[in-house]
């Protein structure tokens, strides 16, 4: 009986050690993200196959989907795009994700991000009155830089009926999804606080951008929403050296303490893997890597992240939440990219950096 009793005492402290060698999986890395665009209507399937069969595995548990206008809103249906996701089609991505434990994020690109190269986004075409700056036509653009600074449009924080129109796209699209983060964008926002906008002309761009972050903020969380978006905005871009595209250089940077802490920040960056995740936990902010193209930047990434949850004070570490990666092309070709590789460039390749995430999760 005491020979039993001890091997019993044995094996219950063998567990005891197994389970403090390998604590959950959420201790570890608690986000487990991919951001890229929703898929189309005829790419649904393939894209829910997609993610059952390759990031379930290595327990991705955050989509964040680009929906913009692939959406066939029902308030403003002038403003979706031609053969939209239905209804019935989100819901067969909600279902997937309750199904596999993966917080689904509808992204519209608020503030900035309202055209690219000669195209202006739905938002402006339909609504020109609430562009920046109307005097700057998209259909001129020829590459950057520019005479016109014009890399995307932004439409104006300060329009009076501008959120009448982008929360009604906003309400519509987080009940569809049945969500609980919504994710603005807000990115690359160059135009904001021109100085022939009537309404912001003169003011500080920093109580703008923060203004408009905390506007979308409240309107979430009236039915307690939470709002994620980008970080390049709130990191002084001269200061830190990082320059005007993962960093702000038009005097943004100084919002980041004028927003509430409970906006969760996606911090990208794609050539090094800067550490302003650090900043951002300092200030009191959840905070997740985005890492795009370079496969051994994203692996230094995913370590410094390990290495900020492991060596940080237990309030410090909990903001640190994890990896999202990135992708910025059309869905279907990135899944094209990944199931058919000869295709891709092998040093920069965002497939080649979601094949490491997934690989390098596994391991976790």
């Amino acid at each position: 009986m005491k020979k039993t009793f001890l091997l019993l005492i044995g094996i219950c402290l063998s567990f005891s050690l197994f389970a403090q060698e390998k604590p959950h999986i959420d201790s570890l890395l608690p986000v487990r993200g991919l951001a890229i665009a929703a898929p189309s209507k005829s790419g649904l399937q393939h894209f829910i196959n997609f993610v059952e069969k390759e990031l379930v595995p290595a327990k991705f548990n955050m989509l964040i989907l680009r929906v913009d206008y692939n959406y066939a809103y029902t308030s403003l249906p002038h403003l979706a795009n031609p053969n939209p996701l239905s209804k019935e089609d989100v819901k067969k991505l909600v279902a997937m994700g309750r199904k596999h434990g993966i917080k689904i994020v509808p992204q519209i690109n608020l503030l900035g991000h309202q055209s690219w190269a000669k195209e202006t986004g739905n938002l402006l075409k339909a609504y020109p009155e609430f562009d920046e700056t109307p005097h700057v036509k998209t259909e001129n653009y020829e590459g950057w830089p520019n005479e016109w600074g014009l890399y995307c449009k932004s439409y104006c924080p300060l329009h009076p009926e501008v959120h009448n129109i982008v929360f009604q796209l906003v309400d519509e699209i987080m009940d569809a999804f049945e969500a609980e983060y919504f994710h603005a964008g807000m990115d690359e926002v160059f135009y904001i606080g021109d100085d022939k906008c009537p309404r912001c002309s003169g003011r500080d761009k920093a109580e703008l951008f923060a203004g408009e972050v905390t506007k979308i903020r409240n309107h979430l969380a009236q039915k307690g929403r939470k709002l994620m978006i980008w970080g390049d905005r709130l990191i002084d871009g001269k200061a830190t050296g990082i320059g005007m595209w993962e960093a702000s250089m038009n005097n943004t940077h100084r919002a980041i303490d004028l927003i509430p802490k409970d906006v969760f920040i996606c911090d990208w960056h794609y050539e090094r893997p800067d550490h302003t995740a650090v900043m951002f936990a300092m200030k009191g902010f959840d905070v997740v890597t985005c890492p795009w193209r370079k496969p051994d930047v994203t692996y230094q990434q995913l370590l410094n992240m390990m290495s900020y949850r492991k060596h940080s004070t237990k309030a410090m570490a909990e903001r640190f939440k994890g990896m999202i990666a990135t992708v910025w092309s059309p869905a279907e070709r990135f899944l094209e990219a990944f199931y058919h590789p000869e295709t891709e460039i092998q040093e920069i390749s965002d497939v080649n950096t979601l094949k490491l995430l997934i690989n390098e999760f596994k391991k976790l």
